[in-house]
């Protein structure tokens, strides 16, 4: 039986120019396999807290400035070249360090994901992700990197905690005692996370300066030690109390806190309620 010449001219282009014909078929498998990730299959979203910085999470560098950290906005949204939605901000914490001008920045996030709740392995804008992961992220008010520190398959609840604090420094100014305002706070960006409820102040100690041969005596400081009372929201972490994600509370540690109009530095954790 004869083929229908049609049929034979069509067998001989497809014998002649097969390869013409798999290029056209792997276009035509990756446009299917296109067609349905954008509009058929459901995205997978994941929930990830991240600490912001350069990345890697052993490395030491500056941490944002507040003017930075004012350009990132609770709601913000990070959009793939279709225009939908691959990173969205939660929320916002910042907390205070010891350094001038740098703070603490953690984000609460929800990503658009590829991978599997199963098998736990997800990928990001092509990069894998995981606790400890660096992770980059281009919204329209601002761009940077972080460190992913929790990431879960449903939306990151915190459990939060009020303790009674007290700090104490035996030996603290005059204008230190004085700076200290009961009722002042600090507002993380969230909430107010920490209030002070008193202070009170010992007997005047004089401290002499111990180069008074070449220094003016008029230079030596008379001295009080303070102890100040503090109302702190923070959590608990394998028992220990923790204060902005990084910082353990812990009777006789040095700690670092501020509110608004005072920062507390070289004062030691003298009670915990």
């Amino acid at each position: 039986m004869k083929l229908p010449k049609t049929l034979k001219n069509l067998t001989k282009f497809a014998v002649d120019n097969y390869f013409i014909l798999i290029f056209l078929a792997c276009v035509g498998f990756v446009g299917v396999v296109s067609f349905y990730k954008l509009f058929i299959s459901k995205p997978t979203y994941v929930y990830v807290r991240v600490k912001m910085g350069q990345g890697l999470w052993w490395a030491s560098t500056l941490k944002p400035s507040l003017w930075f950290i004012k350009n990132i906005k609770k709601g913000d949204v990070q959009t793939d070249l279709t225009g939908k939605p691959l990173a969205e901000i939660l929320s916002v914490r910042y907390y205070p360090t010891s350094l001038s001008n740098q703070y603490d920045v953690y984000l609460m996030m929800k990503l658009k994901v590829s991978g599997s709740s199963k098998s736990g392995k997800y990928n990001f804008n092509r990069s894998s992700i995981g606790v400890g992961a660096p992770v980059d992220f281009e919204f329209s008010s601002s761009q940077f990197s972080g460190t992913i520190t929790d990431l879960s398959s449903r939306p990151i609840r915190d459990k939060f905690v009020v303790k009674t604090v007290y700090l104490s420094k035996p030996f603290a100014y005059t204008w230190e005692y004085d700076g200290i305002k009961v009722g002042d706070k600090f507002f993380d960006g969230e909430e107010n996370v920490i209030e002070i409820l008193d202070k009170s102040a010992g007997e005047y100690a004089s401290i002499i300066s111990p180069y008074r041969s070449i220094v003016d005596e008029s230079l030596s400081q008379n001295r009080r030690g303070v102890t100040v009372k503090l109302k702190i929201k923070g959590k608990i972490v394998d028992n220990k109390f923790v204060f902005g994600n990084d910082q353990v509370v812990s009777l006789g540690k040095n700690i670092y806190f501020a509110t608004d109009n005072f920062n507390f530095s070289d004062y030691v954790v003298a009670g915990i309620e």
